[in-house]
């Protein structure tokens, strides 16, 4: 055979084939939807407005208080119909759905103010954060900075360049205290061999924001390549992915972005994709029409998709940032600070809990990170879990033996409070 999957699909045409099945298979059906209807938002009396968003996360379990989108974020029902509709259209027609990746494609851009030739659809941040991994070129001695507090997923691909190539991960420590401070221990790290620096966008055990564009200008600055995990960013705050002078980004659709699970983008700038090769690969990677013959990339991010795929995930994903639109991305933050900040204020007053977030401007938002010397964080953790259906996330990184809060469009000052009130129970029987 000569020719591959993709170019067949593409040039058949003739025939009994032509004739009957190409209409249903090239047909190109959009995305769109009718937006979701939601209340004028009144700046006197806001929560009629949240309990509205509320309503449309009809599939959350009504005797639980979810506080861990941080971990997995839940689907509206937006959402959830339309992964649905589409799956079942998929499965009837027998059909892959593959010509729903590009309204897709740029439905994604317009969130994240980036090219649609700039944006991979992925399953994960994972997935981002490896395609550059392993396909940057890397050899034995070069050095890549990371942070400490960088998910398994953030840390991992870049041991295995260790492991198999002999590059060095070097660690900072994120500071608390201030922006310059992590800019600093940054530049402490850097030697001519330096040839990667990444961070967490927002740090995954507490919380930090981290100063993307400032970190991105000094590693411009030594000619290193600038990766950012954005798994706690993407869906809790807007901001444009080009302004944080980054060379590449990723997140998660299945967190904040309330996309299905095992979704994800991944942004790579377009002056910088050829210096990033291909790891997986196979059809729409890029063009081989002839056995033997010369490989061609696709001239965009796509060339880091390969094979069939769930075309309903990527329908999902694509109606979840919709959804975020139609409630307002910088209303979205400021609801996560104004819900952190209550939270902070209760969980202030109980004698012996130390909040870990910072306070600082700039430096915090929709996550409240907590500990206690009075008891470890799988034991907190559990009471809340067990006792009060209050549903956290434990923190063993780095030793901090804590439990992290995550607040989003779902969550009320009433569940903050009930939160408060379940950790100074616990602590009093401790």
């Amino acid at each position: 055979m000569t020719t591959n999957r993709k170019d067949f699909l593409r040039n058949v045409g003739i025939g009994a084939l032509g004739a009957f099945a190409a209409p249903a298979l090239f047909a190109r059906e959009t995305i769109d939807a009718p937006p979701v209807v939601l209340p004028a938002f009144d700046e006197g009396k806001p929560e009629g407005f949240w309990r509205a968003v509320r309503a449309q996360y009809a599939s959350l379990d009504p005797t639980l208080v979810y506080f861990n989108t941080g971990g997995l974020g839940p689907a509206s029902t937006p959402v959830l119909n339309a992964f649905t509709q589409e799956m079942l259209k998929r499965q009837k027609d027998s059909d892959t759905g593959h010509d729903q990746f590009a309204p897709a494609r740029e439905v994604v851009a317009r969130f994240f103010q980036a090219k649609p030739d700039e944006i991979c659809l992925t399953r994960n941040t994972t997935e981002g954060t490896s395609i550059v991994a392993s396909g940057l070129k890397l050899g034995a001695g070069d050095e890549v900075i990371i942070d400490s507090h960088a998910h398994p997923g953030g840390s991992i691909p870049w041991y295995n360049q260790h492991k198999t190539r002999g590059v060095v991960v070097k660690v900072f420590v994120p500071d608390p205290a201030g922006a310059e401070s992590n800019v600093e221990r940054i530049r402490a790290l850097i030697t001519p061999r330096t040839k990667v620096i990444q961070i967490s966008h927002v740090t995954s055990p507490t919380g930090i924001f981290l100063p993307a564009a400032a970190i991105g200008r000094l590693a411009h600055e030594h000619g290193a390549w600038f990766h950012i995990d954005g798994a706690q960013s993407g869906g809790m705050f807007p901001f444009a992915v080009r302004d944080l002078e980054c060379d590449s980004y990723a997140t998660s659709g299945h967190k904040w972005l309330g996309g299905p699970h095992e979704t994800g983008v991944f942004f790579i700038r377009r002056e910088r994709q050829d210096d990033v090769a291909p790891s997986g690969i196979g059809a729409y990677s890029g063009s081989l029409p002839h056995l033997p013959g010369e490989l061609t990339y696709t001239p965009s991010a796509v060339r880091y998709e390969y094979g069939t795929r769930n075309a309903a995930s990527v329908v999902a994903l694509a109606e979840a940032l919709k959804f975020q639109e139609a409630i307002g991305r910088e209303r979205i933050a400021a609801r996560g600070r104004t819900l952190a900040a209550h939270l902070r204020r209760g969980l202030e007053k109980i004698p012996g809990v130390e909040i870990l977030t910072p306070a600082g401007d700039g430096l915090w938002g929709s996550i409240l990170t907590f500990h206690t010397p009075k008891l470890g964080y799988e034991k907190l953790f559990s009471d809340l879990w067990r006792d009060y259906r209050l549903r956290c996330r434990p923190v063993n990184e780095q030793g901090l033996d804590a439990v992290r809060v995550s607040l989003h469009v779902f969550n009320f000052h009433d569940e903050c409070d009930r939160l408060v009130g379940a950790v100074d129970e616990i602590l009093k029987k401790a």
